[in-house]
């Protein structure tokens, strides 16, 4: 990989921390969309297939502050680098050697 392309990487990555840590500081207090449609149909616990681990975006063990809305961030964040490293790491093996 070239220094400019990692250069390029490292940046991104800091500018998705700045939005992790900001985003519950600058979110809406009274969202709309999904959270409103399920209100409005009365979704119950017993009809939800898939639980998500962090409900409300937020990890119980740092309590119900910005520090926990941030830390469910962080830990999304990872995952998601995570998984996209690894794909890009399988489509490179799967790319055919070039012929020079």
């Amino acid at each position: 990989m070239k220094p400019k392309d990692k250069y390029f990487i490292i940046v991104g990555i800091i500018i998705c921390l700045i939005i992790v840590v900001m985003t519950p500081f600058i979110a809406s207090k009274n969202p709309d969309g999904l959270q409103k449609t399920t209100e409005q149909l009365n979704t119950n616990e017993e009809s939800v297939i898939y639980k998500a681990p962090f409900v409300d975006y937020k990890i119980p063990l740092f309590g119900n502050g910005p520090y926990s809305v941030i830390a469910a961030l962080i830990v999304g964040l990872l995952i998601v680098l995570g998984l996209g490293y690894l794909a890009a790491q399988i489509i490179k093996r799967k790319k055919p050697p070039e012929s020079s």
